[in-house]
């Protein structure tokens, strides 16, 4: 996962600033970040309370945690289905000449 120079919690803070009425290229200069990374985030935070983004990275971490988890089941074998099991075993028995009349 990327690593960010900035918390949620400093986003939050810049996007704050800039409702204020701080503009936007003078906030980017001071914090030291681009105008499209400005508009990138305030998309994605936009309007949100800091407790709100730690929520939201929290339940982000805990898809990918169940997305990882439904890949690996993915993966398992079938139930019924081994290395054992021989389907030509089944096509004897069930061949006409091995059926009672």
């Amino acid at each position: 996962m990327k690593r960010t120079r900035f918390t949620e919690e400093q986003i939050i803070g810049f996007l704050k600033q800039a409702e204020a009425g701080m503009p936007i290229k003078e906030l980017c200069r001071q914090g030291g970040f681009s105008e499209a990374t400005f508009y990138k985030w305030r998309a994605r935070y936009g309007g949100m309370q800091a407790s709100e983004a730690k929520r939201l990275r929290d339940l982000e971490v805990e898809n990918n945690r169940l997305k990882k988890l439904l890949a690996d089941h993915k993966t398992w074998p079938k139930p019924g289905s081994s290395k054992t099991h021989r389907p030509e075993r089944e096509r004897l028995s069930a061949s006409p000449s091995r059926m009672p009349r």
